[in-house]
């Protein structure tokens, strides 16, 4: 009888885990902010204290776990904290770091259309050997990915 009990929850651990990790399975993933003012907590609820708050529509953030109706998420500069979901969208933007960077007319090189100053936020299109389309208001061209945050394998 025991034995048969021992076989039965081995069984059951093994079939309950894939479900339970299957809502993480795309984790982690980028998202960027839906609104103009964010507020970024130090834990999952409402009732915590504010850690940030961002006022930058756009924004990339690397979304790392969810939490019922709250995501953690990490910034361009490393900050952690919890956001809610309905805040956040997984249309992918990036921003530019570091240095200003040539806007190019194709991936690659080609003619240099303009310059993107750092922590200018716009829109990631496809990327292709090292080289993302970046829209911003309205303008897209091609930027080298490493002058941004928000591309690739979050």
């Amino acid at each position: 009888m025991r034995r048969a009990v021992c076989s039965l929850l081995a069984v059951s651990i093994t079939f309950a885990s894939p479900a339970r990790a299957q809502g993480d399975v795309d984790l982690p993933y980028w998202a960027s902010l839906t609104a103009d003012v964010v507020n970024m907590r130090v834990g999952p609820a409402r009732d915590y204290k504010i850690a940030w708050v961002y006022k930058r529509k756009l924004l990339p953030l690397k979304v790392i776990r969810r939490h019922e109706g709250w995501r953690l998420a990490e910034d361009p500069d490393g900050a952690r904290g919890w956001i809610m979901a309905r805040f956040l969208s997984r249309k992918r933007t990036a921003i530019v770091k570091g240095a200003t960077a040539a806007m190019r007319e194709r991936p690659g090189g080609g003619p240099m259309m303009w310059r993107a100053e750092p922590g200018v936020v716009g829109r990631v299109g496809k990327c292709e050997a090292g080289w993302c389309k970046f829209e911003v208001d309205g303008r897209s061209a091609w930027i080298e990915a490493t002058a941004i945050w928000g591309e690739g394998e979050p």
